[in-house]
């Protein structure tokens, strides 16, 4: 859109009037931004409308993509940039004393995520809106978020992450477009004119209220929609009949049960009620949204028969396995559609994502709590389960063993996986490798079954947040040199391979590199009141805690290397400043050990002058995406040291390449494929391949004990996890040291150790080769655009969604 700076500060002040009743002078900070957000979502308003618009008239074929999460982080700066206002809009506010950036600060990440899985949903979504696609997020409006990390004495404490305390002025309540979703009961079967009907009776229902957030493509007009669902109560907030009768907390039973579905992002499933609560959850969400297609599909006057020509549903992961049985139910028992006939749509219309072969992920629930919760959907997902199978017997009629372990009902279970797959059409894993382990291992079965539904999609990243918006910097140096051509087509990169030797070239990367780090060493000190180096190499390890991310190795590593200085403090290496981010689930106590081992073994390390101050460690607090956006342009290495085959794809590793880090990385998910694009002389490999690994889990053969026995500078460092060495209790991590001893050390952090600090003593001598080092970045920098999520959503819109862009005039 076009708006000059006048107008533009006319309309914010008149915003800011209409809103407060204040002057700008007066206002406070979260009212200037809260005035500013409202003005950008009311110059997107129109094109909202717009599109809507077009794609009922042109009648444009919808993508629903269906996710748990959404981890979109601040849309400020993401909405200014793609309506292409960010200057007139810094400008403007300059005039009137304003510091756009200071506004920025005031928004609140959304509590809609935790790791990579909802990162690559916001991405996503942006990709659509800003090819044109019209494609649309269904989530949960969490009211909590995952929680707040804070770190204290060194352990992680959870705290509610209110990000809703100030309200959320993206969103636009829908109330009107509520539906109602239904748990419990009983279904009776009714046969009426040689039919089957069924009847849901005596079921708690609840409603299911939408808000809608605007996701606005890149300098297009198109503004696709993200709605999120809210869970509030059916008629009857506060019964007050029991209330006057003294029966206080029976009053307040049903809002309390009925607002729990929607209050945090995946709740403790430790216990039964946690796993209660997540399955309400993941069939609240999908009910609503599905409910709701249809509503919109039957505006349109179309046959439902052709449902699956104008309709496609992307289920994220097995969290919203369900839409499956979802869809049948509703063609079915509400559309009054013969079982085949439903069954034909229903396959055509779903498309399903893998992101994990970890057990805990592949969601399975016990029939007795699935059929108690979600009855009919129960005696759906059974009749599904039993033509299945007899499909199977017709075809394996000898091999009971396989047709078990293809069920979808099988030994008292429901296993999501399995419905997912069965009931779509396309299959993806999410890089090369994970998609070929998938097939030929975790998945081979339903691979050999359905050769034709299985394909590659590789992750991407938004290079409009992730370079763009993150790193301005490099942004002008990279377009100064190749023009602004890559921001529409990031492939357009490569072309900085011309400059990767270009000493001038060099040195203008290397000063936007180190600018970003004398700001985030700015950060540090200012948050955690500790002096970092800007010349030393800052090494990152940020994402989810877990234990197959190794950030257990990385820090034994670094240990290693205090041991060497303590034994030369004149020992020739290069300054390095040790970067954490991650938060661990609140019932994952091993995770949360970690957490605690790093932040005693920075407090040792930070406070020993003898080192000369040649390393040091910082775990930052609450690892989010606003905090990611200042992490990743000042990044030297990225740390992606994953147990091979356990990494689907990952992609904050693409978001570090984007932004000139070098990456040290295990050949697992798309560390493999950044390796073919830049070279084998612009990464670092080390570790066992994925071969191996499946070998010793096949066939064993693996000894911790032995690693532990043969490597001195390994035994050193885990006797100091118990020998009060670390100025600990000797039991404070005896749960690591045995996870890795007495349980054979799950993975291999041991037996890739060694590899690992060799890798890390080559980073040292190639960093100190300035020249080469800067030539890596580039290279990287050069060779990222593949990794665009643009790209990613052109080959779903293509091989899977049979889309196509949709012009907004």
């Amino acid at each position: 859109m076009y708006i000059d700076k006048e107008t533009f500060k006319r309309d914010y002040k008149k915003k800011i009037t209409t809103m407060f009743s204040e002057d700008v002078e007066e206002s406070s900070e979260l009212h200037k931004y809260q005035a500013l957000a409202a003005l950008i979502k009311e110059y997107a308003a129109e094109n909202i409308v717009k599109t809507r618009k077009q794609y009922v008239e042109k009648q444009e074929k919808q993508v629903y993509y269906f996710s748990m999460e959404f981890l979109i982080g601040r849309l400020l700066m993401s909405n200014l940039i793609n309506l292409g206002i960010q200057d007139v809009c810094e400008k403007a506010l300059k005039e009137l004393g304003i510091d756009l950036k200071e506004l920025e600060d005031q928004e609140t990440d959304a509590g809609l995520g935790n790791g990579g899985l909802g990162r690559l949903a916001a991405c996503f979504l942006d990709s659509m809106a800003s090819l044109g696609i019209a494609g649309n997020g269904c989530g949960i409006r969490y009211n909590y978020g995952l929680f707040e990390q804070k770190i204290i004495d060194g352990y992680q404490v959870e705290i509610p992450d209110n990000w809703l305390k100030d309200g959320n002025i993206w969103e636009i309540r829908k109330e009107n477009k509520a539906v109602e979703v239904r748990f419990g009961g009983t279904v009776e079967t009714k046969y009426e004119n040689n039919k089957l009907s069924f009847v849901h009776k005596n079921y708690e229902p609840i409603i299911a209220v939408p808000y809608d957030m605007p996701i606005i493509g890149y300098k297009n007009n198109t503004v696709n929609t993200l709605r999120l669902w809210s869970a509030e109560p059916v008629g009857r907030e506060f019964d007050f009949s029991s209330f006057s009768n003294g029966d206080y907390s029976k009053a307040v039973e049903y809002k309390s049960w009925v607002e729990s579905i929607s209050q945090i992002l995946y709740p403790d499933d430790s216990k039964v009620e946690g796993r209660i609560l997540r399955l309400k959850q993941q069939y609240f969400f999908v009910s609503a949204g599905m409910q709701s297609i249809i509503r919109s599909y039957k505006k349109l006057n179309l046959p439902m028969q052709r449902l699956d020509e104008h309709i496609a549903i992307h289920i994220n992961d097995t969290h919203p396995s369900v839409a499956v049985a979802e869809l049948m139910r509703i063609l079915v028992d509400e559309e009054g559609m013969s079982w085949d006939e439903a069954w034909r749509i229903t396959t055509h219309t779903m498309a399903y994502t893998n992101h994990t072969i970890l057990s805990e992920a592949l969601e399975k629930w016990s029939v007795d709590m699935f059929k108690k919760i979600l009855p009919r959907i129960y005696m759906i997902v059974e009749e599904i389960n039993r033509r299945f199978i007899e499909e199977l017997r017709a075809k394996y009629p000898n091999d009971e063993q396989r047709i078990r372990n293809m069920a979808i009902v099988q030994d008292g279970t429901v296993r999501m996986a399995h419905l997912a797959i069965v009931g779509s059409h396309s299959v993806n894993g999410v890089a090369k490798l994970h998609t070929e382990i998938l097939k030929k291992q975790e998945l081979s079965n339903f691979y050999n079954y359905f050769p034709d539904k299985f394909n590659n999609k590789t992750n991407g990243i938004t290079h409009r947040r992730w370079l763009i918006q993150a790193n301005p910097g490099l942004t002008k140096v990279v377009s100064s040199a190749i023009g602004t051509k890559w921001i529409y087509m990031p492939t357009e990169l490569r072309r900085l391979m011309s400059y990767s030797k270009d000493k001038n070239f060099q040195e203008k990367i290397a000063q936007v590199k180190l600018d970003n780090k004398i700001d985030f060493s700015n950060y540090i000190k200012n948050h955690y009141n500790i002096d970092v180096d800007p010349n030393s190499i800052f090494d990152v390890q940020v994402k989810r805690l877990h234990a197959y991310k190794r950030q257990l190795m990385n820090l034994f590593n670094i240990m290693d290397l205090y041991n060497r200085l303590k034994e030369n403090p004149d020992l020739d290496i290069v300054p390095r400043t040790f970067l954490f981010g991650a938060k661990a689930a609140p019932g994952y106590y091993l995770a949360k050990q970690i957490i605690k081992l790093i932040n005693t073994v920075a407090n040792k390390i930070n406070n020993d002058m003898s080192i000369k101050g040649k390393i040091k460690i910082v775990f930052l607090e609450n690892y989010r995406v606003s905090l990611a956006e200042k992490i990743i342009p000042a990044a030297d290495l990225s740390e992606q040291i994953s147990t091979t085959t356990k990494e689907a794809s990952g992609t904050s590793n693409m978001k570090f390449m984007m932004n000139g880090a070098v990456t040290i990385a295990t050949l697992d998910g798309a560390n493999i494929e950044i390796k073919d694009e830049v070279g084998d002389d612009n990464i670092v490999i080390f570790g066992m391949r994925d071969y191996e690994v499946l070998n010793y889990y096949k066939n064993g053969g693996y000894s911790a004990m032995e690693c532990y026995n043969n490597d001195v500078r390994l035994k050193k460092i885990i006797d100091s996890l118990i020998d009060g060495s670390l100025g600990v209790s000797p039991s404070e991590f005896r749960m690591i040291y045995d996870s890795l001893l007495y349980q054979n050390d799950e993975y291999f952090v041991l037996k890739d150790f060694d590899s690992y600090v060799n890798a890390q003593n080559r980073v040292d001598e190639l960093y100190k080769n300035r020249a080469k080092w800067n030539e890596m970045c580039i290279s990287n920098i050069a060779n990222s655009g593949v990794f665009a999520s643009d790209h990613t959503i052109m080959e779903y819109s293509k091989n899977i969604w049979n889309t196509k862009p949709c012009i907004i005039l």
